[in-house]
């Protein structure tokens, strides 16, 4: 029987183990990395190695099968950037109007599972991972983008007006976005088919598809959305941020959080 538990990476070994799966799921199988494959196949960024990140990885016994990375804060980075967080998000999104003295947000980011264990437990372990952190550090808000598969303009605009539709845009938050990427003039991997989208232009937004990130953040986490799409260049994918206050996080999410401790107890 397979044993899966969740870590916050402290040695090189683990921190490598988070690095080579996110390079597996963005760079092998959804191959959203762009140029030359790098030799080592680990997908890398300068904010991976400050004190202020931390990187949660799910091993089912000892094979690394998902990972995350959880920001907080950096007043260097705040610094040298001007923003008021020195959070990576801060580069495309201005959220000087999020800055509270009661509140410590967190940008949670690079969330990936293995393919074959995208419909495990893995998933669920890589969430209670970093909300038990979180608690830990004080942390009250997530902030993060998900991804909506999809380098669409047309599509990206119509995912935040079915996020509407559902009442799943915050009522307390909006940010703006300061640095919009520049997509593509001709998309290649389109979200919705024509059919959706003129039903879209009618005003039917009954039955149409959300993907499954933000959908998952929004149900299972509270999540709302705090702005329009913004395309990520270097992953050439829409994204819609999102604000998640940890207080909020639906009875029923923390519910399976305790159910995962109670089961790691016992097989302890």
């Amino acid at each position: 029987m397979t044993s899966m538990h969740c870590r916050v990476a402290t040695t090189q070994r683990e921190l490598d183990d988070a690095l080579r799966v996110r390079w597996a799921v963005f760079g092998g199988e959804l191959r959203l990395i762009s140029g030359k494959v790098p030799p080592s196949r680990r997908e890398v960024g300068c904010f991976d190695t400050l004190d202020t990140t931390m990187h949660l990885v799910v091993y089912a016994d000892r094979e690394p099968v998902a990972t995350a990375r959880l920001l907080l804060p950096n007043p260097e980075v705040a610094h040298d950037t001007g923003g008021r967080l020195g959070l990576e998000l801060e580069q495309r999104l201005d959220l000087s109007g999020v800055v509270g003295p009661s509140r410590l947000f967190a940008e949670t980011a690079r969330f990936c599972v293995l393919e074959r264990w995208r419909h495990s437990e893995a998933v669920a372990r890589l969430h209670a991972g970093i909300y038990e952190e979180s608690r830990r550090r004080g942390v009250t808000h997530w902030i993060a983008a998900a991804n909506l598969d999809t380098d669409s303009e047309e599509d990206a605009r119509l995912v935040y007006q079915v996020a509407a539709h559902r009442g799943w845009l915050s009522p307390r938050w909006k940010v703006k976005v300061s640095v919009p990427g520049e997509p593509p003039a001709i998309p290649s991997d389109p979200l919705y088919t024509p059919q959706e989208r003129a039903r879209a232009r009618q005003g039917q937004l009954d039955g149409l598809r959300m993907p499954r990130a933000p959908s998952l953040f929004a149900r299972k986490m509270g999540a709302r959305f705090v702005s329009e799409a913004i395309y990520e260049a270097g992953f050439r994918r829409f994204t819609l941020p999102l604000i998640a206050a940890l207080d909020e996080i639906p009875a029923s999410t923390l519910a399976r959080f305790e159910a995962l401790d109670s089961r790691a107890s016992h097989a302890a």
